[in-house]
């Protein structure tokens, strides 16, 4: 049971840790493809987002926020396949961050195939939300052993 559990982290954390490779490979200095496809969807949920909220948003740079989702899935995934409870928050930190600023479906028509595909893959987000908040509420909900003190032998007199 503990390797499927084992192999089950490392085919979950994959899917992070290849991307976090493939956007490090890319990175460049502007911050690369990745930079340059985030910053208009950035701009639309920041322009979107602050008059409801009422807090100003300072100034970033998107390479930087790149260069931040790069380190969360890198490390969040290693630390996650060793079954720590850091990596699967940092995880989930990326998740919350990354998955309503990338995945935009709600900026679409219903009937454009675009929204159709944004869905999906908020929805598939989603899921791996809901994953990360299994495993912690599993981590923390498994009893931690105890190591059986020996009894002291009684001496007869």
């Amino acid at each position: 049971m503990a390797f499927a559990s084992f192999l089950g982290r490392v085919f979950f954390a994959s899917v992070f840790i290849l991307s976090a490779y493939q956007e490090f490979n890319e990175y460049g200095i502007d911050g690369g493809p990745a930079a340059k496809a985030l910053r208009p969807k950035f701009d639309v949920f920041i322009n979107r987002v602050q008059p409801h909220v009422g807090i100003q948003v300072p100034e970033l740079e998107i390479k930087h926020l790149v260069l931040t989702a790069i380190v969360l899935k890198g490390i969040g995934g290693v630390l996650f396949i060793f079954g720590s409870s850091l990596g699967a928050y940092l995880l989930l930190l990326h998740q919350i961050i990354a998955t309503p600023i990338l995945y935009n479906f709600y900026d679409y028509e219903s009937e454009d195939k675009e929204s159709t595909q944004l869905f999906i893959k908020f929805t598939q987000n989603m899921a791996f939300f809901g994953a990360l908040l299994f495993f912690i509420g599993m981590k923390n909900s498994t009893p931690r052993r105890q190591h059986k003190k020996k009894a002291d032998k009684k001496k007869v007199v």
